[in-house]
C-alpha cells in the first residue's frame, strides 16, 4: 500500500474522517474506494458509504479474497448503522470464516461482534449472549474492546442485570479512552446516563415514587410480590409469573395488587377488566371464572380470598406486595415498557396486551417511531417491533486500517 492510503486508514482509526478524505477523495483505486466508504460512514453519509464499499469489493476482485471478505464485514456494519437487518447472516458469516481462514484474526472478531450487536437489535438475546461469551477473557484492540463491553452491558440491562451492566460499562470507559476515538467516548457516557433516568414509578396509596434501573432491580430482587406493569407480570423472587398475553387476568391482578392489604369490590373488578358500566349476571359469572384461573397461575406466589365485598390478594408468608407501573402514565408509556423487555413484538400481540384496538396500538406506534423512540423490522404482517437500543453504537469501522496497512 502507498503512503497515501496508509495515513488516511491511520486517520480513519482514530476517527477523522476527514482527514482521511483529503488524502483519498479523488481516488478510484479498490483500496481508496474502501477508505472513502469508511469515511462518509463515520460522517453518516450510509447509502453513499454502501455504494463505495460495494465497488471496492468488485474492484478487488475473486483474486483478492481477504480483501474482499473485509469490505463485505464494512459493508455489514454500515448496514447495521442503516438498521437495515434484512440482509442473510451467512454472507458475513461466510466473510468472518475467510479472515479466520488467512488469520486476520482482528478482523473476524469484528465480523463476530458484528453478527451480535445485529442480534441484539432483532430481540434475539439467547443467540447474542451466545456470540459476545465468545470475547470473554480475549485481548482486542481497545476500540473493539469497547464496543464489545457496550453490546455486553446492553445484554445485562435488557435482563435488569444492574451489576454486570456497570461493570461492562466502566471497562468500556476504560477501553474507550484508551482508543482515542471521541465518538466511541460518547456513546458510553451517553449509555453510562440511562442509569440516572426514571426507569419505573412505584405507586403507593396516595402518591407514586420514580425509580431508577438500578432501584428496579433491588425491588425486583426482595422478598416482596411484584406486580410488574412494566413487563406485565407478578414476581416473587426467581419465580415469575407472565400475564401480557392475558390482559384479562392482568387487569385483575393489576387492581387487586393496588388495593393490598384491601380488597376490590365485584363491581369495580367487572369495570376495570372488562370495560364495562353495567355490568350484569353473565360478567359476575366471568368474574368468578377469571378469578378461578388467576388463582391457578399465580397459587405458588399468592392466594385469592374472596371477601363480603369482592376479593383480595393475599401473598405467602405475608409478603409486601409493590406495584410497578411504567414511567410515564399513558398508553404510549405502557408501549414502551413492554417493548422493554428487548423481544420483538407483533401489532397484534401488542394490541391483546394492552386490551386496545390494532388501530389504536398502530398509531401509537408510529408516533413512537417518528420521536425515535421504538423500531420496527419487517414489512407487513411480518413486521415486528422494538424499542431502541439504550446504547446506540458508534459505528467505528475498523476495517479500513488493516485494510490499507497490509
Amino acid at each position: 500500500m502507498d503512503s497515501l492510503i496508509a495515513a488516511a486508514a491511520r486517520a480513519l482509526a482514530t476517527g477523522d474522517a476527514l482527514g482521511a478524505l483529503k488524502r483519498v477523495a479523488l481516488r478510484e483505486d479498490p483500496p481508496a474506494l474502501a477508505l472513502r466508504g469508511i469515511a462518509m460512514a463515520q460522517l453518516g453519509e450510509h447509502p453513499r458509504a454502501r455504494e463505495l464499499l460495494r465497488r471496492a469489493a468488485r474492484g478487488f476482485g475473486a483474486h483478492e479474497e481477504l480483501a474482499r471478505a473485509r469490505c463485505v464485514v464494512a459493508e455489514a456494519e454500515v448496514a447495521l448503522a442503516m438498521r437495515d437487518l434484512g440482509g442473510s447472516p451467512r454472507t458475513l458469516a461466510a466473510a468472518a470464516a475467510a479472515l479466520e481462514a488467512r488469520d486476520d484474526r482482528v478482523n473476524a472478531l469484528q465480523a463476530r461482534l458484528i453478527a451480535a450487536r445485529r442480534l441484539l437489535l432483532l430481540g434475539r438475546l439467547d443467540e447474542a449472549a451466545e456470540v459476545l461469551a465468545r470475547f470473554a477473557g480475549r485481548a482486542l484492540p481497545p476500540s473493539l474492546a469497547a464496543v464489545a463491553e457496550l453490546a455486553t452491558a446492553e445484554l445485562a440491562l435488557r435482563s435488569l442485570r444492574i451489576g454486570p451492566a456497570q461493570e461492562a460499562l466502566a471497562r468500556a470507559h476504560d477501553a474507550a479512552t484508551r482508543a482515542r476515538v471521541p465518538a466511541l467516548l460518547a456513546e458510553v457516557v451517553e449509555a453510562r446516563a440511562a442509569f440516572d433516568r426514571p426507569a419505573a414509578r412505584r405507586l403507593f396509596c396516595g402518591g407514586e415514587e420514580p425509580l431508577r434501573l438500578d432501584a428496579v432491580a433491588a425491588l425486583l430482587a426482595s422478598d416482596a410480590l411484584v406486580l410488574d406493569g412494566c413487563r406485565r407480570g407478578l414476581r416473587l423472587g426467581d419465580v415469575w409469573r407472565p400475564l401480557a398475553r392475558r390482559p384479562v387476568l392482568f387487569a385483575l391482578a393489576y387492581a387487586l395488587a393496588e388495593a393490598w392489604p384491601g380488597d376490590v369490590e365485584r363491581h369495580a373488578l367487572i369495570a376495570h377488566a372488562f370495560r364495562t358500566r353495567r355490568p350484569d349476571e353473565t360478567h359476575r359469572a366471568r368474574l368468578r371464572v377469571e378469578i378461578g384461573r388467576l388463582r391457578g397461575l399465580v397459587g405458588a406466589v399468592a392466594g385469592i380470598e374472596a371477601t363480603s365485598r369482592g376479593f383480595a390478594l393475599r401473598p405467602h408468608g405475608g409478603r409486601e406486595v409493590v406495584v410497578l407501573a411504567p414511567p410515564i402514565d399513558s398508553d404510549q408509556g405502557s408501549l414502551l415498557a413492554l417493548l422493554a423487555d428487548g423481544a420483538a413484538w407483533s401489532t397484534s400481540a401488542l394490541a391483546l396486551a394492552l386490551g386496545a384496538s390494532q388501530r389504536t396500538v398502530q398509531r401509537a406506534l408510529v408516533e413512537l417511531e417518528a420521536a425515535g423512540r421504538v423500531r420496527s423490522i419487517g414489512r407487513a404482517r411480518a413486521r415486528r417491533w422494538l424499542a431502541p437500543p439504550l446504547a446506540g453504537f458508534t459505528t467505528i469501522l475498523l476495517l479500513p486500517a488493516a485494510l490499507a496497512l497490509d
